[in-house]
């Protein structure tokens, strides 16, 4: 098996396109792979957990790999996670995942699916994605006939060995037992795919290399079948903070947990040092093209970072709300002027009649954590009410406060503005 594609130049639209944007990190032997994705029709997944009623936009790498894969000529496989988020995936984590009810994952589930279809095609045709569910054979499966048949496959020691368990050992963090069977039912997911499917690929992050060699493994041990693996980088920024993470929280998929105003001024508000990186992961523009935005300097950057957001926001909203977003943008911090298509949040009259301490509602609407974290930012200028600085940490905002438009504006820093809806 091989781990990198450094040395290796090759002949499939596939490979070629993740190399050169930027989406491998491992693969397992890389030349047998490129054999197989020029000779057939290529069936590949990659695992969604159904911990939350919408994947955020950390996942965007792998669902962007499903979609070069399409537009490659093979087959996507969405795997839906409806029996492993039973259990909870330690890959990546200081300490145990909450516990969901079949109930929260069957309802997370139904969130998820739906951001799919703005990327892949699904359908019954052999290039057409499909989303299996692995609570399908999961659910069905009697465990001590799974341990005397797949268990045997697997050495603790080896288990041992792999970074989602040696973190949690290290750190001496709980690792539950529960836990550690998730890299066993992860490599029978891989089984049960290839046997049901031919899928012949697992694609994921690489903190999910150990997860997947186990299931590359597991089909040649049991079935005498090859299969590959392959894993993307892990994507942060520069300044080295966790991909989708802001100081309101994740930026969701689903435009109810976040709106596509949000979505795009997240890709607006990019690092400098993020932009070309980030257009080729995320966009579908040309590499040339990347290229050339990459190579701005000073403000023409920020047109950069525009292309970005449109071509971003464009994918998942459709052009008209990411063209929506780009003038509501304008208005806001280039013409300074106030626009009802910003974020805005509810409050109710009779709470504004009485007056809101200015740090508690700054942290309602999302602009700041603490009450520490809001008077910081007074003191240093970056609080402002309807775009007037405040100068006092013990103020109390009320209707006295509303603008023209009956709203008020509240602003943290340059880029982050809410307005507040009296209700």
């Amino acid at each position: 098996m091989t781990d990198s594609l450094d040395n290796y130049k090759p002949k499939s639209e596939f490979l070629k396109v993740m190399l050169e944007r930027g989406f491998i990190h491992q693969c397992t032997d890389a030349e047998a792979l490129d054999k197989k994705l020029c000779s057939e029709i290529v069936a590949a997944y990659i695992g969604f957990d159904c911990t939350a009623k919408s994947l955020h936009v950390g996942s965007l790498v792998q669902i962007m790999m499903l979609r070069h894969l399409q537009k490659s000529g093979h087959k996507p496989v969405a795997l839906m996670g409806g029996g492993t988020t039973k259990i909870g995936d330690p890959s990546g984590r200081d300490e145990s995942r909450q516990m969901l009810t079949i109930d929260m994952i069957n309802d997370n589930m139904e969130g998820i699916k739906s951001v799919f279809t703005k990327y892949i095609t699904f359908g019954d045709g052999p290039k057409e994605a499909i989303m299996p569910n692995n609570a399908d054979w999961l659910d069905g499966l009697q465990y001590i006939d799974l341990l005397r048949t797949v268990g045997p496959h697997f050495t603790i020691n080896r288990m041992l060995t792999f970074e989602s368990v040696k973190m949690r050992l290290d750190r001496e963090s709980p690792l539950t037992f529960l836990e550690f069977n998730y890299m066993i039912l992860q490599a029978y997911d891989f089984l049960e795919l290839q046997r049901r499917t031919g899928c012949a690929m697992q694609m994921g992050g690489s903190d999910q290399w150990g997860n997947i060699i186990n299931g590359v493994e597991l089909n040649r041990r049991m079935d005498r079948k090859e299969v590959f693996g392959l894993t993307t980088p892990l994507i942060t920024l520069a300044s080295g903070a966790k991909m989708g993470k802001t100081a309101k929280g994740a930026i969701w998929l689903n435009e109810d947990m976040c709106s596509s105003y949000d979505f795009w001024q997240f890709w607006r508000n990019t690092a400098d040092a993020d932009v070309g990186r980030f257009l080729a992961l995320f966009t579908e523009l040309s590499m040339d093209e990347v290229r050339r935005l990459e190579a701005l300097e000073g403000q023409e950057i920020n047109e950069a970072k525009k292309i970005l957001a449109n071509e971003a926001t464009t994918m998942l909203h459709g052009t008209e709300a990411a063209s929506k977003a780009e003038e509501t943008a304008k208005k806001a911090f280039e013409d300074r002027s106030l626009d009802a298509d910003l974020p805005t949040i509810e409050v109710a009259k009779t709470d504004l009649e009485a007056g809101i301490a200015v740090s508690d509602l700054y942290i309602s609407a999302g602009l700041g954590s603490s009450k520490g974290e809001v008077r910081r930012l007074i003191k240093q200028g970056g609080a402002k009410l309807n775009d007037k600085k405040i100068t006092d940490g013990e103020m109390k905002i009320s209707l006295n406060q509303l603008n023209k438009q009956g709203s008020i504006k509240l602003s943290a820093g340059k880029k982050r503005h809410i307005l507040v809806m009296p209700k």
